[in-house]
């Protein structure tokens, strides 16, 4: 397991940097962390290290916000806080983002984990002393 530690928010951008690289071309990170640990934050700088710039917000009531690379390519950004049933997922056509080889980012999969295929590299991101998080991987 790998730890990236956060120690202030300035570097973030440096953190998400070195995450990307570590992780290579992995398709689907789940990303795991209590309420507040940072999961959209994080989310927010690795999508601006992989070149979006349009504002990327939390898909918290809609599930799932695409965004496109410079080249073109798909990002989904999924919040699955909110969801009751794994029904609500299956009606959206789940299985169309997370096998089709396009960046997955999702928040709360624990609320779906026996739907995240299990190639997912899963995250967690842990708030630590002094208000430090740590990226697990």
């Amino acid at each position: 397991m790998r730890t990236i530690t956060i120690s202030a928010l300035q570097e973030i951008d440096e953190a998400a940097r070195s995450f990307l690289e570590a992780v290579g071309e992995v398709a689907v990170i789940a990303f795991f962390g209590e309420m507040g640990a940072g999961k959209t934050t994080f989310i927010q700088a690795l999508c601006r290290n992989l070149g979006i710039t349009v504002e990327v917000t939390s898909p918290t009531f809609s599930l799932v916000n695409e965004y496109f690379t410079p080249e073109g390519a798909s990002i989904f950004h999924f919040d699955l806080y909110r969801i009751e049933t794994l029904e609500e997922l299956f009606d959206m056509g789940y299985e169309e983002y997370f096998y089709s080889g396009s960046l997955c980012l999702i928040e709360w999969p624990e609320k779906a984990n026996s739907l995240i295929p299990d190639d997912a590299l899963r995250v967690n991101i842990v708030i630590g002393e002094n208000e430090s998080r740590l990226i697990q991987f």
